[in-house]
């Protein structure tokens, strides 16, 4: 069966931004999700009022994921679901630390505490299963976003090996396809002797990627930092960057990136 998938960087609510600040984007954030009706979305820089005031629009779907500084302190990596379809059997949060149990735990420099959400859900119809991770690289430092891919990568093994259950990881990498963190998700490279069997979804996108951070310019000459991954088992029928303008403006600061995938 196929299901749609989606990352989407909500961008922060942030005051200065004008005409693009939260309160001007939240119904065409809610607009672009509808339009194509994900299983479930990944979603990075929401902070939980700015969540909070996006469910009631996405009626169809709940919630899960906390704070980087634990409960409900400012950004979350969440991830929305339509709950008539899935049913979450389990889930967590860790840090991109040192401590990656440790609440709010940073290491290698990284400019925030960065987290990855991951949730197993079970399909209602097929009964199929498979868990899903979410997450956001640190933007400044490089060590960080390197090594917090080996925490992520140690996680889906982890689980892996107790669950055996296709994975989807998705979100916002700050990593352009050259960068480590991608070469390694996609196979290319080792990290740490560790080798990755993931799937990069942009392999079935025709032609370039182009760039999936646009700060509310538009356009799409550079290169992708948002990113699904996909374990071997996933199909992924078609992909797509979504760069369409909506009521006169740009939904957030970044593209959302799509993905048509078979289990």
């Amino acid at each position: 069966m196929a299901y749609t998938v989606m990352t989407f960087n909500l961008r922060y609510n942030n005051p200065g931004d004008g005409q693009n600040a939260w309160p001007n984007r939240i119904d065409k954030v809610a607009e672009m999700i509808h339009a194509h009706a994900p299983l479930f979305v990944g979603t990075q820089e929401g902070y939980y009022e700015m969540l909070n005031d996006l469910q009631p629009k996405l009626a169809d779907y709940a919630w899960i994921g906390e704070g980087r500084f634990g409960a409900r302190e400012n950004e979350h990596c969440a991830i929305f679901y339509k709950q008539e379809e899935l049913t979450l059997q389990q889930h967590g949060q860790f840090w991109l630390s040192e401590t990656p149990e440790v609440t709010a735990s940073i290491s290698w420099n990284s400019g925030f505490p960065r987290v990855c959400t991951w949730a197993i859900f079970e399909h209602k119809k097929t009964g199929e299963r498979f868990i899903v991770y979410n997450t956001h690289l640190d933007h400044q430092s490089q060590q960080a976003r390197d090594l917090g891919t080996k925490v992520i990568w140690d996680y889906i093994t982890a689980h892996h090996k107790e669950h055996a259950l296709p994975v989807i990881l998705m979100g916002d990498f700050n990593s352009r396809p050259a960068d480590l963190p991608i070469r390694f998700l996609r196979g290319e490279t080792d990290l740490d002797g560790e080798q990755s069997w993931l799937k990069d979804a942009y392999t079935q996108l025709p032609g370039p990627i182009g760039w999936t951070a646009h700060d509310f310019q538009g356009g799409e000459a550079g290169e992708p930092i948002d990113y699904i991954f996909v374990s071997p088992d996933v199909a992924v029928d078609r992909a797509l960057v979504d760069r369409r303008e909506i009521g006169g403006g740009y939904p957030s600061d970044h593209y959302p990136v799509i993905a048509q995938i078979n289990l």
